[in-house]
């Protein structure tokens, strides 16, 4: 899915972009251009780049959801929609999903596609807003969720502590992201794979070589299974574990407010 970025003014100090060093408060800005660019191709390029496994990734991912009939789930870098539809399918449209992108035309192909189903406000609800700035209220839902967003927040701390500030007492964080593939030899594959051809894939397809180098280097600079669920725990979640999808290429990680 898209991304989230901090925008706090955070300018005496940097982070990455990718394999480059920039200084933190202009992260925001660079990978809103990334999605702003691809937006309008994003689930082509996803199906394109996975060869649809992303599909049965995101499918592992729902099944997993705890959400209630009658709850509401919160989902974090929705991008164009495919994780908030499938969990109200999953429990036959009974509950209420918030998307929720920092990214505007990101976030207008989410809107989209849960028109195109037939979700209307009251169901599948779209607010823009940073997913370390989440404008709700402390418990305020059942289940949060966020599937390849987190890797790209500017203070990646900063958003796991809003999601638990905004899930009730009892309540489920999901994340779903690229990892560390743990097969042997799975990872020298992977790596030329995705630094061979997905940038030259995203030129073919999207017109737009340097987004697409920069979401695998993104991935590259992300923590491994380990060290993320480390993170987790320490924003205060509780029977955190994560499961590994093809070899560890994805982790799907779980946590509770208890």
């Amino acid at each position: 899915m898209s991304e989230q970025v901090k925008t706090e003014n955070t300018s005496n100090k940097q982070t990455h972009f990718g394999f480059e060093t920039v200084d933190a408060d202009k992260k925001a800005g660079k990978v809103m251009e990334v999605f702003s660019s691809v937006a309008y191709k994003y689930d082509i390029m996803n199906d394109a780049m996975s060869a649809g496994m992303h599909r049965l990734w995101k499918r592992s991912f729902i099944a997993k959801a705890v959400l209630p009939k009658g709850g509401i789930a919160l989902d974090v870098a929705a991008g164009s929609g495919d994780i908030a539809i499938g969990l109200l399918n999953k429990v036959n449209r009974k509950a209420r999903v918030v998307l929720t992108d920092l990214n505007g035309p990101m976030l207008e192909e989410g809107a989209r596609r849960v028109l195109d189903q037939g979700m209307l406000a009251g169901t599948a609800d779209c607010i823009q807003s940073d997913g370390t700035k989440l404008p709700f209220a402390d418990n305020s839902f059942d289940l949060v969720t966020i599937a390849f967003g987190i890797r790209n927040f500017v203070d990646v701390p900063a958003g796991l502590a809003e999601f638990y500030r905004v899930l009730k007492p009892g309540g489920q964080f999901m994340c779903l992201e690229f990892s560390k593939p743990v097969l042997p030899l799975l990872d020298v594959v992977y790596d030329a794979y995705s630094f061979n051809v997905i940038p030259a894939m995203g030129e073919m397809i999207t017109g737009d070589r340097d987004s697409y180098q920069y979401l695998v280097e993104s991935i590259r600079r992300f923590p491994d299974q380990a060290r993320f669920s480390k993170w987790i725990k320490q924003a205060g979640f509780s029977l955190v574990r994560h499961d590994n999808l093809t070899g560890g290429v994805v982790a799907m990680h779980r946590g509770y407010k208890v």
